[in-house]
């Protein structure tokens, strides 16, 4: 039985998500891991090339990488993650993804909610296109409350919620401060301050 702590950890809840996600890849079929995925120009395969890529780097390696892609991260784990979803098949990167669900990195200055949202944030982007099942919403819950929600880090995103709060329908969160209010699952509030998914189409 999961506890209250358990529930609200984000270490336990982390390798809830990856004991998940392993369980839905182990049912994919080749065409499920050549799809689209909601990462621009990647397959499933190379997501889950790229969730499992901080296992099998060390921190020598990381940091030559990166330094060959200009210091550019979005670069570099772009280029790794085609080069390992080419050189590994799925069943090799499935291991690597069960082999690690106890693994304890974490992104630099992510801490280990960083390394949650890692893995929720990416695993929306499997399971959506394949509709296949979200992780839980007190999990996204987690997420939202340790997202960087700020107008500069929505930027990035290309999001902008000025005038607008998101609530989710199914958890207790929300974010944003407008006085428009929309109410939303938390997933694909997720998926919208991650630029994943465009803001409702409706005025403040």
């Amino acid at each position: 039985m999961t506890t209250h702590a358990e529930q609200t950890d984000p270490r336990a809840q982390t390798y809830a998500e990856r004991e998940r996600l392993a369980a839905l890849l182990a049912g994919l079929t080749p065409a499920q891991w050549d799809a689209p995925s909601l990462c621009a120009g990647w397959r499933v395969r190379e997501v889950v090339a790229h969730i499992t890529f901080p296992f099998r780097t060390r921190p020598l390696r990381f940091i030559a990488g990166l330094a060959a892609a200009g210091f550019s991260f979005n670069r570099y784990s772009d280029t790794a993650a085609r080069r390992d979803a080419s050189r590994m098949s799925a069943d090799e990167l499935l291991r690597s993804l069960r082999g690690n669900i106890h693994h304890p990195w974490q992104p630099p200055r992510g801490g280990q909610a960083g390394a949650l949202s890692h893995d929720v944030i990416h695993g929306l982007d499997i399971t959506e296109p394949l509709g296949l099942p979200a992780a839980p919403p007190d999990r996204i819950a987690i997420v939202l409350a340790n997202t960087d929600t700020n107008a500069r880090s929505l930027a990035y995103f290309g999001v902008d919620l000025t005038g607008f709060t998101l609530r989710a329908t199914d958890a207790e969160i929300a974010i944003g401060t407008g006085a428009h209010v929309v109410e939303l699952p938390a997933k694909d509030i997720l998926l919208t301050v991650t630029g994943r998914r465009p803001l409702p189409a409706v005025s403040p």
